[in-house]
């Protein structure tokens, strides 16, 4: 008896060692004083739902139908959900932002949606109910987001930065998302249904969870509201960007796009060539890459101090184009996976240098609608590039394609990040106005 007792004791010790080292992770230097290792909670749970969501509709789009069908249902999916979405994301932070005293029940609202639509994906897989809810799903993920980054700032602790909060939250979200991916695989083999069933109970948690974070949440004023029809082109939103802003946007958003491409490009690829494993090997293979190279980004990015994010841009960037110039050279499962670890890590990096540069770059009341924006352009960035993903080429002169594509940004962006920086140390000689609108049109 008493050797059995020491024995659950000794097993039971790695778990109880591992969940204090989370916790005191999740409080350090003073989150736990502000509240704000309750949003890391939150946002957790958002990720881990959105894991179990991607999960549900994966099992039903793509690997239930052959290559060519799940191509056409594919391209279907990113054109039901995202051209409405491209059309309305413009929208969602000037709404959100109206909310002055509400930001937690804007966030409540979003994670409340999310699981009445799963629920409802989940006993509607076969009928056209599922392209609607999907696209439901993503316009309250997108409006969590932006509802977030209004609401984190104002929980930061004195020794926590911007950019060290989102990497600290993003390692939490990309932790959980893995988890529960890993348990939705598992339940989707009774069935697609059950990782959307559970995704509707961990909603429903998060919806708990955002009622009760801090009141400090709602207590601040509102943003400056751009116009609610201003795009990216209109005067309004050009007050938003100057060039180094522009110059890591363009650096995030061709990563991004990237990463979705080798994302549905791969997909597709694995399950015709031969690439030493069975289909599903292979991709979990490249998914897997995906996921430690954006788990590694965002623990670099807990620590990270960023003094030159331009030129972390211009090199991971051009660290890419290498990159893919190699797997397309030498065009075997290993390549893929290297590529795919170094793309998502480099989009990882490119993130944190979006936030550094818009933390350091813009006013105060400028950085939660710069914030939004920077996030939806990412986001179709993301889309824009799974959809030449899906365009059936040789899996060689794919990649060759992407290297010349990120090789050509590679020289812009350096070139930004160049004359930014000569800007930055040479006495002004222009108006501050004068220099955003002139950059931002650029």
């Amino acid at each position: 008896m008493v050797a059995d007792s020491e024995a659950r004791k000794g097993s039971r010790r790695p778990l109880v060692t591992a969940w204090s080292r989370v916790q005191r992770a999740r409080n350090a230097d003073g989150a736990d004083q502000t509240g704000l290792h309750r949003m890391f909670d939150l946002h957790a749970l958002s990720c881990a739902g959105d894991a179990l969501v991607a999960v549900g509709l994966a099992g039903t789009i793509f690997f239930s139908v052959p290559v060519g069908e799940a191509r056409v249902r594919v391209a279907l999916y990113l054109l039901i959900t995202m051209a409405p979405f491209a059309l309305l994301a413009p929208l969602v932070g000037p709404v959100l932002d109206r909310f002055r005293h509400g930001r937690r029940y804007a966030l409540a609202t979003t994670m409340l949606a999310r699981g009445f639509l799963a629920y409802a994906i989940a006993d509607q897989l076969d009928s056209w109910v599922l392209y609607p809810a999907a696209f439901g799903v993503l316009v309250m993920s997108k409006s969590y987001g932006v509802a977030r980054s209004a609401a984190v700032p104002r929980l930061l602790p004195p020794r926590i930065t911007l950019v060290e909060a989102n990497a600290r939250g993003s390692l939490a979200g990309t932790i959980f998302g893995a988890l529960a991916g890993g348990i939705g695989a598992a339940l989707a083999q009774f069935g697609a249904g059950w990782p959307l069933r559970l995704a509707t109970v961990v909603f429903l948690v998060g919806m708990v969870l955002s009622l009760r974070l801090p009141a400090g949440v709602d207590s601040d004023k509102p943003e400056v509201l751009p116009r609610v029809f201003a795009l990216l082109a209109h005067k309004e939103a050009l007050k938003l960007w100057n060039l180094p802003v522009w110059a890591a946007i363009t650096a995030g958003g061709t990563l991004r796009a990237v990463y979705g491409f080798l994302a549905l490009f791969m997909a597709f690829r694995v399950r015709t060539d031969d690439l030493l494993l069975s289909p599903l090997a292979a991709l979990g293979a490249v998914a897997a890459a995906l996921a430690s190279g954006a788990f590694v980004a965002t623990l670099i990015g807990t620590r990270l101090k960023l003094r030159r994010p331009l030129l972390l841009d211009a090199i991971v960037v051009g660290g890419v184009a290498f990159g893919a110039m190699v797997a397309a050279v030498f065009y075997s499962l290993p390549a893929l996976v290297l590529l795919a670890f170094g793309t998502a890590l480099a989009s990882g990096l490119a993130k944190l240098a979006v936030d550094a540069v818009i933390q350091e770059r813009l006013p105060d009341e400028s950085r939660a609608s710069a914030f939004a924006h920077s996030e939806t352009m990412q986001q179709l960035a993301w889309v824009s590039g799974g959809a030449a993903g899906l365009i059936p080429v040789s899996g060689q002169w794919g990649l060759f394609l992407v290297a010349l594509v990120v090789a050509a940004v590679t020289l812009r962006v350096s070139a930004w990040a160049w004359a930014a920086h000569r800007a930055s140390v040479a006495p002004a000689t222009a108006p501050a106005s004068e220099w955003t609108a002139t950059s931002g049109a650029r």
